[in-house]
């Protein structure tokens, strides 16, 4: 039985993982091939229908200017999805590569890695997130590169911890005596023994940047109009949620759903390529 084949056996044994990627594959779908079956762009304004409930016009009903909400929540949910896509993975490769690098070359290098590290960790990222993205104008591009920025550090911490133990084994030290380059050594023989935590750390990457992208758009500092995310409908939905609920209610269902779906992933993930856990059941 290959690896691979035992890790799909054992994450298809846990029911909740599961039923967390059939919802991801789902809203996954819904984001991609949404726009085909929206009625209207996201941008178009329906002076005829201005606060509507949902209806076999407006499924979703529409905002107080017009919006269809059901095309502005496909967009919304395509926004969230590519900045946490972008954010995770830049920074798992990020932390990857210094949190492994500093572990195997010590030294000097390794003491200035820890010192750049803790000295970040104190800083108040989500305020200098703030002032980033609101001198930023809402674009999308910037607030994704900042949230790389300030995201790296608290898992590369993690990162050199792991490695400090994968830079003692024999093959790597093997490697070391036959004349392998050190970058090489990180890249073809640390890093590969520690791929189940990165594929964890990428999907809890995803949950963090989606949640962390919704509250700056939530408070103002995030998304702005005339582009949309699933934290700007749901901010711009809260002040108008007794006078028109569906606003809030709509998206705020869709990211939980993307948030509790990629919880469940992530947690069938950790159990299925953790060699010592009993939760995926005997292979």
């Amino acid at each position: 039985m290959s690896k691979w084949r035992l890790y799909t056996r054992r994450f298809m044994r846990n029911r909740p993982a599961v039923a967390g990627a059939i919802i991801f594959v789902i809203i996954a779908l819904f984001a991609i091939f949404g726009d085909l079956i929206a009625r209207y762009p996201y941008q178009d304004l329906d002076f005829l229908s201005i606060s509507k409930p949902p209806s076999a016009e407006h499924w979703f009903g529409t905002n107080d200017v017009g919006n269809d909400t059901f095309a502005q929540v496909v967009h919304g949910l395509q926004r969230s999805l590519m900045i946490a896509l972008i954010v995770s993975i830049g920074t798992t490769v990020i932390s990857a590569i210094i949190g492994a690098s500093a572990a195997f070359f010590g030294g000097v290098y390794e003491r200035a890695m820890l010192l750049l590290i803790h000295f970040l960790m104190v800083i108040p990222t989500f305020l200098l997130l703030s002032m980033i993205s609101n001198d930023s104008g809402g674009d999308w591009r910037v607030i994704a590169f900042a949230l790389i920025i300030i995201g790296w550090f608290f898992p590369a911490r993690t990162i050199w911890t792991l490695s400090l133990s994968i830079r003692e084994r024999d093959y790597i030290a093997a490697a070391r005596y036959t004349g392998v380059g050190g970058f090489k050594i990180v890249m073809r023989h640390m890093l590969p023994n520690i791929g189940s935590l990165l594929v964890i750390q990428f999907t809890l990457g995803v949950v963090s940047a989606v949640m962390t992208e919704t509250g700056l758009s939530f408070i103002g500092f995030g998304v702005k109009t005339p582009d949309v995310s699933l934290g700007s409908l749901i901010g711009l939905g809260a002040s108008s949620i007794t006078s028109s609920p569906w606003l809030f209610y709509f998206p705020a269902g869709v990211l939980t759903l993307l948030t509790v779906s990629m919880a469940l992933v992530a947690d069938g993930l950790r159990d299925a390529l953790d060699p010592t856990s009993a939760a995926g059941g005997r292979a």
